[in-house]
């Protein structure tokens, strides 16, 4: 976040209409089909998961009342010193030139709290205004003089924001501000803090897909932000940082698209290992004070933007922040909104002291989104595929390491109640009523009962709901989940999936499954002796996430492995071929060239057919063809001056697509009805 206390990033973020108040009372909705899928692996939950931020103006930041209350809430990271103030903080004499320190805000102080809370620590070195030799002697003092073993240190805060693409909010020295320059300061960073303590994990600052200035390429520089900083310095970092203000309470769709795109961006630039780089979420925050940044419908977006961030494998996922201070206030859902980002109450007041906030410490409706989550998906639990037929209703699922289940289901309908029914694959429940926790509009804390059963219940409006079931069956003498499975040999339509043996219970494993993923439910695709299984049918340009189980001779089956991900191309060869590029990037659309080469018989006249990957791309204008969109859509039809394409000739055609999400491509085009090869 940017160094002033209540600067909340607008210049990056999307203006909303204020939610209306709701009526007096409801009618429930339809039933609502939830679907869990327990062979149907994600990634498991991490110990770092729910995070928030400290910043060194917060003069409460060491006390143990916050502590306590961070801990109650399951916060398992702790980033310090505060967004921006990261940039302009020297650690050795606790000051920040330019910006507020609050007394009792050290260095040590803040670790008092990080293990009072029970957490890990992430400090942010200084890039802006400091060195590595700064940085290593912080290492140094927190790992080998206090032995902290503080693990995770990021270099720089949102660096991009120096002004080299035009906005500046972020301190920097340099007289070089180009993402090369940072990427040479990261790998010098690097070095002289592991040469300290070499067990630390570097991480590098990245643009979040989709988000200013993410695409866009200044003046000098060999491509965007990510694709230098990951080439020149990929081989030195251990992970990645992103940062998300979405300004939405709808925009959880975008997250496997973001995360798919900034694995592929690592896997193309930071060289051989890249695997082993992980991704962090250091800031996140709904980002829009109109439509409810500290009452429930922010608390809604957070619960679903948290669980599904931590279920595509991001490692952390940390709050704008513990406390932030009054904003903009509104009215929203029956309850004053106090703009304000932070989890906690300042006790703050408006500038003509109309407005004070609640007593200091209270705990706004954000605080307890994440003290849900924390109870639902704990470190050693699996996320599972869960999903709904109603667009107000919102399902996630996870697999205890016992064997047990948790559902949580999130109402975002402001006046109405949906009954929902539950149906399990690859999970029987036990008889009885379920453990429920649950947090409605305006509650101050999260209830706990025994109620109903496990296949069905009515959601309050504005609700968060979780559902724990035990397994029906002790899980015993069942085999072990297979290894990570691994894809190779991937074509347009099939691919080879490997994966360690599992490991035997108390009867020998006579075969493997391998279950494609589609959406919330699961298809077998194919099984084997052995741990290897070539797999057809599959559909071109499409990303397939499949999962491996294991079966014995009674019939028992493991858990899921772990989820491996791939995309299929398109022919290796065809009569034609497509060649899609980006000329240049606004974060928010761009313009493409398509290059059509025909392999075939000479054509006299073509039309070219694809559709848009995401319901938030779209055709702005097209030129050098007739362009048209119809849903997602779009069809291309030479023009009069370039139809005739005999054999080898090609045709350019251009235009301007249109986004508000992450950018996927399209990859699968057809000219007259054949299928091309994508170059």
């Amino acid at each position: 976040m940017p160094r002033t206390l209540l600067r909340t990033a607008s210049a990056v973020l999307l203006t909303l209409a204020a939610l209306t108040v709701p009526p007096a009372h409801a009618d429930e909705g339809d039933p609502v089909a939830v679907t869990v899928n327990a062979r149907a692996a994600l990634a498991p939950v991490p110990e770092t998961g729910i995070g928030t931020n400290h910043a060194i103006w917060d003069s409460r930041l060491g006390t143990d009342e916050t502590a306590d209350l961070l801990k109650a809430a399951g916060m398992k990271l702790l980033r310090y010193p505060g967004g921006s103030y990261s940039d302009i903080y020297h650690w050795a004499d606790h000051t920040a030139p330019g910006g507020y320190v609050a007394p009792d805000t050290d260095f040590d102080t803040f670790m008092r709290g990080v293990r009072r809370t029970g957490a890990q620590p992430m400090v942010t070195a200084n890039y802006g205004t400091g060195t590595a030799e700064e940085a290593a002697a912080w290492v140094r003092h927190a790992n080998v003089t206090k032995g902290y073993g503080v693990k995770y240190w990021e270099i720089g805060n949102e660096n991009y924001g120096n002004g080299r693409y035009g906005t500046a909010w972020e301190a920097d020295e340099h007289a070089d501000k180009s993402p090369a320059e940072y990427a040479r300061h990261v790998v010098a960073y690097s070095d002289a803090m592991k040469a300290v303590d070499p067990t630390i994990k570097i991480g590098a600052v990245l643009t979040t897909p989709a988000n200013w200035p993410d695409g866009l390429v200044a003046e000098g520089d060999a491509g965007t932000w990510n694709e230098v900083v990951l080439a020149t310095a990929g081989s030195k970092i251990d992970f990645v940082i992103l940062h998300w203000y979405p300004g939405a309470l709808d925009r959880t769709a975008h997250v496997p698209d973001m995360i798919h795109l900034t694995r592929q961006q690592i896997a193309k630039h930071a060289g051989p290992g890249s695997e082993r780089i992980g991704i962090a979420m250091t800031e996140f925050n709904t980002g829009s004070s109109s439509n409810g940044t500290n009452t429930q419908p922010g608390a809604l977006a957070a619960a679903d933007a948290y669980a599904t961030l931590l279920a595509n494998g991001v490692f952390t996922v940390d709050w704008w922040n513990v406390r932030n201070g009054i904003g903009n206030v509104t009215q929203v859902e029956g309850h004053t909104d106090y703009g304000d980002f932070g989890l906690l109450s300042s006790g703050t007041c408006t500038s003509d002291g109309g407005v004070c906030e609640p007593e200091v410490n209270t705990p706004f409706a954000p605080y307890y989104a994440l003290q849900m989550v924390s109870r639902f998906a704990r470190p050693g639990d699996r996320f599972i595929r869960a999903a709904t037929d109603q667009e107000k209703v919102a399902a996630h699922a996870v697999r205890r390491a016992d064997g047990g289940l948790a559902v949580l289901l999130i109402n975002t309908s402001s006046d109405t109640s949906y009954p929902v029914t539950i149906d399990y694959a690859g999970f029987s429940p036990a008889s009885g009523a379920p453990t429920v926790l649950t947090h409605t509009n305006g509650a101050t804390a999260i209830t706990e009962s025994a109620t109903g059963g496990a296949t069905g219940r009515t959601l309050p409006p504005l609700s968060l709901t979780t559902v724990i079931l035990r397994p029906a069956a002790a899980q015993t003498g069942l085999p072990g989940a297979p290894g990570q499975p691994a894809a190779s040999g991937v074509t347009d339509r099939a691919a080879t999936i490997s994966w360690p043996a599992a490991s035997a219970g108390a009867r020998p494993i006579v075969k493997y499954e391998v279950h494609l993923q589609k959406g919330a439910v699961s298809e077998q695709i194919g099984e084997t002796t052995g741990t290897s299984l070539t797999v057809g049918n599959l559909k071109p340009g499409t990303r397939h996430t499949v999962n491996v189980i294991a079966r014995d001779g009674g019939g028992g089956a493991s858990s899921p492995s772990a989820p491996v991900t791939f995309t299929t191309g398109t022919p290796a060869s065809a009569s034609c071929s497509v060649r899609l590029t980006k000329q240049s990037d606004w974060a928010s659309g761009y313009v493409g060239a398509i290059e059509i080469t025909n392999h075939g018989a000479p054509i006299n006249g073509w039309t070219l057919d694809f559709s848009w990957p995401r319901v938030w791309q779209s055709l702005g204008s097209g030129w050098s063809a007739v362009w048209t969109q119809s849903g997602r859509d779009v069809r291309v039809v030479n023009d009069s001056g370039n139809g005739s394409l005999p054999t080898g000739a090609s045709a350019t055609i251009g235009f301007v697509g249109n986004y508000s999400g992450p950018n996927v491509l399209p990859t699968v085009f057809t000219l007259n009805g054949t299928v091309c090869t994508t170059r």
